[in-house]
């Protein structure tokens, strides 16, 4: 397996986790919170896409999808159009409320196209490309793509265990 397919393979795997922990769930269990301090799951895949997107966009040179597909428009959220949940309050994150499963996948679909593409054009030592100064050692893309899939999987994780604490009650 090449360096393109296995970052496909990992980024599939945050697709089929997020898919698992969102397909078929109502508004209401989409932004439940089981403590007043709890992501509810709309947070948590609304946060994984947007870091995906903001992180994508930069690594590939192109603008977020966010941003130039009418997502934000689309979701309506009460915050800056850059905002990627990093970092906010638990109102904040209460203020994350999404319509349908079909919005929160519809835009996480549209991100994982663009990644899954972007992705496929990596070669050789694409991966070794600095993308971010700002740490001391520099961040590499590579090392960024694994921070994304890394931070995916873990939200993705936390819906889905949030989607089996709703199921129990």
């Amino acid at each position: 397996m090449n360096t393109a397919g296995m970052l496909a393979e990992a980024f599939d795997r945050v697709g089929e986790a997020v898919h698992a922990a969102v397909e078929g769930l109502g508004s209401e269990d989409l932004d439940a919170r089981v403590d007043p301090g709890a992501n509810s799951i709309s947070w948590l895949v609304w946060h994984l896409t947007r870091v995906q997107d903001d992180h994508i966009a930069d690594a590939a040179g192109t603008d977020q999808i966010w941003l130039t597909d009418g997502w934000a428009d689309r979701f309506a959220l009460p915050f800056d159009a850059s905002a990627t949940g990093y970092g906010q309050s638990a109102e904040e994150v209460a203020a994350v409320r999404v319509e349908s499963a079909e919005l929160l996948l519809g835009y996480f679909d549209a991100v994982q196209e663009r990644t899954l593409d972007f992705v496929a054009g990596l070669e050789g030592h694409a991966l070794d490309r600095i993308v971010d100064e700002n740490w001391s050692p520099p961040v590499t893309l590579g090392v960024r793509l694994i921070s994304v899939v890394a931070d995916d999987l873990q939200h993705a994780g936390q819906a889905a265990y949030v989607r089996g604490m709703l199921e129990r009650a």
